[in-house]
């Protein structure tokens, strides 16, 4: 079983167990969050839509790190013009706990009117 899920403008696809790198979430670690599947394949089952749009990802949140520098020169001859940038992301790991259908609200049973016709 595995779900595509959206998560900060990316798509990515997961199965139970699994451990991915997003960019940074905001949450604590060990917070779970969940995200709505855009499509769940299960066998011969694939759900796509509003069909698909129901069932949860519940992941957890591992850690929060930066990522690796990204450096940035540029240079421009015989004008001593330099400059440098540098760039780390932020990120979080999570893991994937479970894929599967929301739990269900009971449904609140409707008022009966007692209104009865005399004659």
């Amino acid at each position: 079983m595995y779900a595509v899920v959206k998560i900060g403008g990316n798509q990515y696809k997961v199965t139970p167990k699994d451990t991915l790198q997003v960019d940074h979430l905001a949450g604590n670690v060990g917070d779970t969050v969940k995200f709505p599947a855009l499509l769940v394949a299960d066998g011969d089952r694939v759900e796509v839509g509003k069909e698909a749009f129901t069932t949860e990802v519940v992941m957890k949140i591992l850690s929060h790190l930066r990522g690796e520098k990204i450096d940035v020169h540029r240079f421009r001859a015989k004008s001593r013009t330099r400059r440098h940038v540098g760039f780390r992301a932020s990120l979080t790991n999570l893991e994937v706990q479970s894929i599967g259908q929301p739990q269900a609200k009971p449904k609140k049973a409707k008022a009966v009117s007692s209104k009865t016709s005399h004659p």
